[in-house]
């Protein structure tokens, strides 16, 4: 066994055990009859997307509310669409792999980790009354070809994008007693859980960047980009506004437009794009992408 490989294996087993001692079933860990507060927040104002805006003003504090119950309702069902790419993909990079290794080992126990997930998600947009939005039609079509083209560190590191963003809000939100205790509780476990998937893309990030070329590094940067303004753009679905009575175009371009909303993208993908600054795949020609996304800030 090559020391990469070496390396890799210790890893994967290191997960495995602890994801074996610390995990949550959600059908147990969560009282899913417990009653829903009527003056509780589901997501904090200043990540409303349309936070500080004028149309934010004209809201009622029960409009708000509302609003911000859909919003977590439409993130929480991309969630359950970014965690099907993600199980496909996976099972797409250990499809020809040896299942005795503890690398596919752990793929297959993330994969359902995953499951768990995105079952306690559909259970939680069941539980508010809020429609499962999921992603605009175009992007659950553009879903589709994600996994025939997407490879090495940009599918991993699309993984992060998603995961990471989603995991900076969970952890505040988790974070705030006014929020409601079923969002909380459900951002609890996602977050405690997906601490091992992070872990386990950031080192496959950092193993295969090394071994790109110099025209699949640009390949790589460009698809992660164009995925990661995707997985911004979708995290919000217009058809939210709806249940506050505004019209979603005219929402949705006021929210695009808000420099509150795009500073909170910023805030919640610090973290992954230093991250994937460091590791080289922030850069051309994938630039221009980085910046729709909200993720860099434009100069």
């Amino acid at each position: 066994m090559r020391r990469t490989d070496s390396a890799r294996e210790k890893v994967a087993d290191r997960l495995l055990k602890s994801s074996a001692t610390r995990f949550y079933d959600p059908e147990v860990d969560i009282d899913w009859a417990a009653p829903i507060p009527e003056d509780k927040p589901f997501a904090l104002e200043k990540r409303c997307s349309l936070y500080g805006t004028e149309l934010w003003d004209r809201l009622t504090p029960e409009q708000r509310l509302e609003l911000g119950k859909h919003e977590v309702a439409s993130i929480a069902s991309n969630g359950i669409f970014f965690e099907l790419l993600l199980m496909r993909m996976l099972l797409k990079e250990i499809y020809h792999a040896d299942p005795t290794t503890r690398h596919v080992q752990y793929a297959l126990t993330e994969i359902a980790d995953e499951c768990r997930h995105s079952v306690m998600f559909a259970r939680y947009v069941e539980r508010t009354g809020a429609p499962a939005y999921g992603p605009v039609r175009i992007v659950r079509r553009l879903g589709r070809l994600l996994p025939v083209i997407g490879y090495g560190p940009a599918l991993y590191g699309s993984i992060l994008v998603a995961e990471e963003i989603l995991d900076r809000l969970q952890r505040e939100s988790m974070a705030d007693e006014n929020v409601q205790p079923l969002v909380r509780m459900v951002n609890r476990i996602h977050v405690l859980e997906e601490a091992r998937h992070v872990a386990f893309a950031r080192e496959e990030v950092t193993r295969r960047v090394p071994e790109l070329s110099r025209t699949e590094l640009w390949y790589q940067r460009w698809l992660l980009a164009v995925v990661s303004f995707w997985i911004t753009r979708t995290l919000i679905n217009p058809r939210v506004y709806r249940a506050v009575g505004l019209d979603p175009v005219q929402a949705r371009r006021v929210a695009l437009a808000n420099p509150h909303y795009q500073e909170s993208l910023r805030w919640a993908g610090a973290r992954i794009m230093a991250f994937l600054s460091e590791a080289g795949l922030v850069g051309a020609p994938g630039t221009h992408w980085w910046r729709r996304s909200f993720l860099l800030a434009d100069r």
